[in-house]
């Protein structure tokens, strides 16, 4: 169990949410042990290809670069915030291995380059996405066996369906826990013969039927869940870009607070942000955009502005569950690196957010420093 130490005032609880972090390809070639670069992409076969894409936009590159380096900015505000739990959708297989599952597109990072997790003190990553078994199951078990030594937990794939379906709890430095379940939809591209089997390694795999997996996160919470703990659902869902929220999310994600007793519904899979929800005063994040990746240079949907993230702080109570703020740090990707985006970026983000959104009670306001802070009735 990861242990972590928050500021967050009495009674409540910080998290560090994020979408997608991508360590593969060009980033993975510029830390300090790249690996293999052979890619198997219609139009890239190396890598490196996604190294000089940035280096068109933002001029030369740094390498290697150390661990640190591609949190940028970053660092120095996880370190201010100090929260109880920092969780990431890590989009990358860990591994050396060589079968690349006939996709197209396939991340991986060397197991010698986990230092970049470990920089920015990530506790616990999600896998249950649509490349963690990019490389066959081999890779997925040598990513879990190298987050596994590098002390970070993982939830939503496992070395068979038992492992894959199981509650990630945390203990944090206050005494209390964090409870992350984690699940994959097909409709984010995941290909269902990757679903965890009794005896075979895979992800947790979302059931077409909303009730079957409404009833079964209501009967884990049931026999785990503790007064104070705050809970968490996990899911990997919908298209990569477009701002609709489809009816059957919003669906999903209500019952999940309303049965199963789920304080917070971290939804990713977009490589874009997407809107805010709060229901019955928890809270509901449909795509939490990329958070790193090495889409730089990359031209076809500048009008989503992938270059723009967000690092998402909720502070949630430990008495019932509700959402007591979230704040919204925004970067922008610049030479592989998250630097502080500034008013124009921040305020464009918070016009997107404001116009997209899925309900008139919650709004997004511009901060000083521009960060993004929520408000809702």
């Amino acid at each position: 169990m990861n242990n972590a130490t928050g500021v967050g005032k009495s009674g409540t609880m910080t998290l560090f949410l994020s979408g997608d972090v991508m360590l593969g390809r060009g980033v993975d070639q510029i830390l300090p042990h790249p690996g293999d670069p052979v890619l198997f992409e219609r139009s890239a076969i190396s890598a490196r290809d996604y190294v000089r894409l940035a280096e068109r936009r933002s001029g030369p590159l740094p390498a290697p670069v150390g661990f640190g380096y591609i949190w940028g900015d970053a660092l120095a505000e996880l370190e201010r915030r100090r929260p109880d739990l920092r969780l990431i959708n890590l989009e990358t297989a860990i591994t050396k291995s060589g079968t690349a599952e006939p996709k197209g597109i396939n991340y991986r990072m060397s197991p010698e380059n986990l230092g970049v997790l470990k920089a920015a003190g990530i506790g616990a990553c999600v896998l249950a996405n649509n490349h963690v078994l990019d490389w066959a199951p081999a890779g997925l078990l040598d990513t879990l066996q190298s987050l596994q030594n590098a002390g970070i937990e993982t939830v939503g794939a496992g070395r068979n369906r038992s492992e894959a379906s199981r509650p990630l709890i945390v203990e944090t430095s206050s005494e209390r826990r964090v409870i992350v379940l984690a699940f994959g939809s097909p409709d984010s591209g995941i290909p269902r013969s990757w679903a965890a089997r009794d005896n075979a390694p895979g992800i947790n795999l979302l059931p077409d039927d909303i009730d079957l997996t409404v009833d079964r996160c209501r009967a884990l919470m049931q026999a785990i869940r503790k007064p104070g703990d705050v809970t968490v659902a996990s899911i990997h869902w919908g298209s990569n870009w477009g701002y609709e929220i489809p009816v059957e999310q919003r669906a999903l994600a209500h019952r999940l607070i309303t049965d199963a007793k789920i304080d917070i519904v971290h939804g990713h899979s977009s490589h874009h942000v997407r809107p805010i929800e709060v229901y019955r005063g928890r809270l509901i994040l449909y795509g939490c955009g990329d958070l790193i990746n090495d889409y730089e240079g990359i031209s076809g949907y500048e009008e989503f502005r992938d270059d723009l993230t967000l690092m998402y702080f909720a502070r949630v109570s430990t008495a019932d569950g509700r959402l007591d703020g979230l704040d919204m740090v925004p970067y922008r990707i610049r030479a592989m690196r998250l630097e502080r985006a500034g008013h124009d970026d921040a305020k464009w983000l918070v016009d997107t957010l404001n116009r997209e959104a899925v309900t008139p009670d919650t709004h997004v306001e511009l901060g000083p420093d521009a960060s993004l802070r929520l408000t809702w009735v």
